[in-house]
């Protein structure tokens, strides 16, 4: 299982090319060969998955019940725009203008590792992200895991 450590300050260059930090393409065993996969975020920012990873989220998609409503338009707004993605050979991907766009990603970007994936932020709405206070996080994080038990259960 992929499991994708930090965050990068990247720069896009004129073209919406992004450079891949050598720390990060370590971390992606398998990425020149298999590639990645760039989709929209839940919110406004992009999604880069390794191949592996947008396959098994597919393949769970796939079975979904297509003659439900929500579950095609999950499908749909879950899939527009994902474009596969290679590194050329100076280790630079090309995120499509149209992404770009939609997650108001200018030159400056950070890439932050979550989990499996990859997420891509205009680096001032990152940042924004941040502005909380610590109680704020801490209180979160009681919400989010203070019911898990040691075995990983939710304890509610």
């Amino acid at each position: 299982m992929t499991q994708l450590i930090g965050e990068f300050d990247c720069k896009l260059d004129a073209k919406g090319r992004l450079s891949v930090p050598s720390s990060l393409k370590k971390q992606l065993l398998d990425v020149e060969r298999d590639g990645l996969v760039v989709s929209r975020g839940f919110e406004q920012n992009l999604i880069i998955y390794p191949r592996k990873v947008w396959s098994d989220i597919v393949a769970d998609m796939m079975k979904l019940n297509m003659y439900v409503p929500e579950n095609r338009e999950f499908v749909r707004k879950f899939q527009r725009g994902a474009t596969e993605l290679s590194l050329d050979a100076a280790g630079r991907v090309l995120l499509p203008k149209s992404l770009t766009d939609f997650a108001g990603i200018g030159s400056e970007v950070i890439l932050a590792c979550q989990l499996d994936r990859i997420e891509v932020w205009d680096k001032k709405a990152y940042d924004d992200l941040f502005n909380d206070s610590p109680e704020d996080f801490a209180k979160l994080a009681e919400k989010v895991m203070g019911g898990m038990n040691k075995g990983g259960e939710d304890g509610k």
